[in-house]
């Protein structure tokens, strides 16, 4: 069965996070949360933050963190930065399965016992939380802020991105 469109798991509902209970719970499809040069220390650090309550898929997150890695890799070299993944998708989501198709009115049972099973993770993603954070040297902070503008097209909230460490290096390139 295809996997149905993002825009249904994008509004908040009632987390729902005790694995323990969930039988099928899937696994997060986050390869990595921490990438790049994670022993050096950068001066400079950006934040993507969101700006609108969202769920946030797992995938969603993993394709920005690749989109972003990806771009700095080839720009700058690996060493020269580190990208880490702010939060960690521990909601469940369910769907309630719809048989679909010819003659599927006789087969489907409708509403009953509609709870729902487990299909995925997210992020429940709230106003002003920090989604995804790049450190770099500051000659760098063009190609970090590039990464996360490529991260935030693969996000299901509008984003902005703040400075959070080194400003007073970037004199004149805010």
């Amino acid at each position: 069965m295809a996997r149905k469109p993002a825009r249904m798991w994008r509004r908040l509902e009632r987390p729902y996070t005790r694995k323990e209970y969930i039988d099928g719970a899937p696994g997060t499809r986050i390869r990595m949360f921490e990438m790049g040069n994670k022993s050096a220390d950068f001066p400079v650090m950006l934040t993507l933050v969101a700006e609108e309550g969202v769920q946030i898929r797992d995938t969603a997150l993993e394709a920005a963190r690749l989109a972003a890695g990806k771009y700095l890799s080839k720009t700058i070299g690996s060493m020269n930065f580190k990208l880490k993944i702010r939060q960690y998708p521990h909601h469940v989501l369910r769907e309630h399965k719809m048989a679909v198709g010819a003659g599927a009115d006789r087969i489907s049972q409708g509403m009953r016992r509609a709870f729902g099973k487990p299909v995925g993770l997210a992020v429940q993603a709230y106003p002003g939380d920090k989604i995804l954070s790049v450190w770099v040297k500051p000659e760098h902070f063009e190609y970090a802020k590039e990464a996360l503008k490529r991260a935030n097209q693969k996000l299901p909230t509008p984003t902005k991105i703040i400075v959070e460490k080194g400003a007073e290096l970037l004199k004149g390139k805010i």
